[in-house]
């Protein structure tokens, strides 16, 4: 898993914005010839509609003192919450139900534009499958050689290879069967077809603040059923993103009312117009979920990351400055 300047790649760790969903921060941990660490941090924007992009590699998360071992996916730091998590020194990496979604090439091409995080990525992806393959062969040599043994195996790769979970890396046996074992329960506590012929669009919108992932489970649906029910009404996108990018702005603004009652009434009042239109917004693409976060909206969001962001970079040159 070499990388370039002969480096190989022993940690990887990514982390999103809640307050900014477009960006994300990653934090790769290099091993050189000569046994040096390098640690490097490197900021992204995963547009929606274009391109993604390197914005930055100054150092944000890591700052301050950084251990790559304390990390695990859920934890935050800052505004900043841990989406994935790879390390080569642990003996069992941490893991979540699921691989985000922009971490996968064939469902997200657009990630091959930020190359420094894909390059690394395909590399894990990779030695996870050379993992399987020679505890596959280690195994094989320990059965019963011939045709019957050769198939086995065969179908044991295509079972495995489908469980692959960047976030979980490499599986144990116990991983497999655990696997199996849920699969089979999750299968027994799907709701009936005839339920989810009945599934109307109201019945989704209860979930539009979740990720998919749960909203299908919260559903008693599969996620292959769910994303054909998404299509049936016309939703191109689970609209979890701009729900819960929507949601952050209304708390901002119920805080920021809260504060200005107590110091300019006017502004007080124009901060709660501003809120009961986001309110609005939120309503309207529950029952229409194909419809975009308007201009104006996200003119305000931007804004206001841009503020909190130049206070957080403020803050950190004046912890930096010298006493004297």
């Amino acid at each position: 898993m070499a990388s370039s300047q002969n480096r190989t790649l022993t940690a990887l760790v990514i982390f999103q914005n809640f307050l900014y969903p477009v960006m994300f921060r990653s934090v790769h941990v290099y091993r050189t010839e000569g046994g040096k660490e390098e640690m490097e941090e490197r900021e992204y924007l995963f547009h929606e509609t274009s391109n993604f992009e390197e914005t930055g590699f100054a150092p944000v998360i890591t700052l301050h003192k950084f251990d790559v071992s304390a990390q695990f996916v859920g934890i935050e730091n800052g505004v900043w919450k841990c989406m994935f998590v790879y390390d080569s020194g642990r003996h069992q990496s941490t893991s979540t139900n699921a691989s985000p979604e922009w971490l996968s090439f064939a469902e997200n091409p657009k990630m091959e534009f930020i190359p420094t995080l894909a390059n690394d990525l395909r590399a894990i992806s990779e030695l996870a499958l050379n993992v399987e393959f020679r505890e596959l062969s280690g195994r094989s040599s320990t059965e019963e050689s011939g045709g019957n043994n050769i198939k086995s195996n065969q179908l044991d790769v295509k079972r495995r290879v489908p469980f692959l979970d960047l976030n979980s890396l490499p599986y144990s046996d116990s991983d497999i069967e655990e696997n199996d074992q849920n699969a089979s329960e999750n299968k027994k506590r799907r709701a009936a077809t005839k339920d989810i012929a009945r599934l109307a669009l109201e019945d989704l919108a209860k979930y539009f603040d979740l990720p998919i992932v749960e909203a299908s489970k919260s559903l008693k649906v599969g996620l292959t059923v769910l994303k054909k029910k998404c299509r049936e009404f016309g939703i191109p996108r689970w609209p979890h993103r701009k729900i819960k990018s929507l949601d952050s702005l209304i708390h901002d603004l119920q805080e920021e009312m809260q504060r200005q009652q107590e110091e300019d009434e006017l502004a007080a009042i124009a901060v709660e117009e501003r809120k009961r239109r986001i309110e609005y917004e939120r309503e309207s693409i529950e029952k229409k979920p194909f419809m975009d976060i308007q201009k104006e909206t996200k003119k305000f969001r931007q804004d206001i990351f841009k503020r909190r962001y130049k206070a957080r970079v403020l803050e950190n040159q004046c912890r930096t400055l010298p006493l004297f």
